[in-house]
């Protein structure tokens, strides 16, 4: 896991090769096996490979999207609003178990963040929604673009970490 955890990083530029069914059920399965209060499980996950809506989410958000210009995958994770007040903590927790999956499989990912953000012509949230055809009572947090490096990027160093963010029994 922390192998993983060290060589995870967001990649914004995609190879032009699809993702094989196979590891795309392994990604779901990794989404749905996601933990979330109460095990009200909330969240849901929106799989887009159409090179045509992928540019029209890119317009969604202002700036942070250039992944979506070569990604062949995007998963947009939402949740019902209605049916949990911490929609927002679930939808987090399955898109990070996305994104680990998604790194053990050779593949990269990157996190473009859409609640609390906007477009150029408002609510990006709003946006996606239209695009998307999901109801006003679904948060949309993020779209994650997936799909095979096109870049590489350093591992982190171990020997770098902040351990002044650690504290032990107080702050």
């Amino acid at each position: 896991m922390l192998e993983i955890l060290r060589e995870r990083r967001s990649i914004r530029k995609y190879k032009e090769q699809k993702i094989e069914k196979e590891k795309i059920d392994k990604i779901l399965k990794a989404a749905l096996l996601a933990p979330s209060s109460m095990n009200k499980k909330p969240v849901e996950f929106i799989l887009v490979d159409d090179k045509e809506t992928l540019l029209k989410l890119e317009e969604c958000k202002a700036k942070g999207t250039l992944g979506l210009k070569t990604a062949p995958l995007a998963i947009i994770v939402v949740a019902d609003t209605e049916g949990s007040n911490v929609w927002i903590e679930d939808a987090s927790i399955a898109s990070t178990l996305i994104q680990l999956e998604v790194q053990k499989l050779g593949l990269g990912s990157c996190w473009i963040q859409i609640r609390n953000r906007q477009s150029e012509n408002g609510d990006s949230e709003e946006a996606v929604r239209n695009v998307l055809g999901l109801p006003e009572s679904y948060g949309v947090l993020t779209i994650l673009t997936i799909g095979y490096k096109d870049e590489e990027k350093t591992a982190y160093d171990d020997s770098k970490l902040n351990h002044e963010k650690v504290h032990y029994g107080k702050f």
